[in-house]
């Protein structure tokens, strides 16, 4: 059983599940750690997510994304270049709040600053869930710990 501050879940005593209402048409772009669904060219996934594809290459060249793999099938893409494909198209996704669950899995150094550096300068609304303690510092505003 999973343990919060030396207390137990069930001596925590939490609700884990229930109704969270949001306002009409709140729009959530969603980074999940999960990449397996990641089939196909870049350009079929910006047409299916309503991306603009220019802008999709453009962001994944500044996250140091190599021009060779953009006529590659996805499913050839190592773990990392994935994650920088929902990165690139989280971005490119107007949204309300921006939720990513452990973001700089498989990011490399590079990347994670350029990434870090692209949030600072929008700060868009955010919910991380994020082990990297210095990506949190450097980001964070507010931090729940759980």
């Amino acid at each position: 059983m999973a343990q919060v501050n030396g207390k137990t879940e069930r001596e925590l005593n939490y609700e884990t599940t229930g109704t969270l209402p949001v306002v009409s048409g709140l729009k959530i772009s969603y980074i999940s750690q999960d990449t397996s669904h990641l089939r196909g060219t870049l350009k079929a996934y910006a047409e299916k997510n309503d991306i603009d594809y220019t802008l999709l290459l453009t962001l994944l060249r500044q996250l140091d994304f190599s021009r060779v793999q953009f006529g590659k099938d996805m499913i050839e893409f190592s773990e990392g270049q994935k994650k920088k494909v929902l990165i690139a198209s989280s971005l490119l996704t107007p949204a309300h709040i921006y939720i990513w669950d452990e973001p700089l899995n498989y990011i490399d150094v590079f990347s994670r600053m350029q990434i870090e550096k692209l949030l600072m300068h929008y700060a868009p609304t955010m919910l991380l869930v994020e082990h990297d303690v210095k990506f949190k510092e450097t980001l964070s505003t507010k931090l729940v710990k759980m």
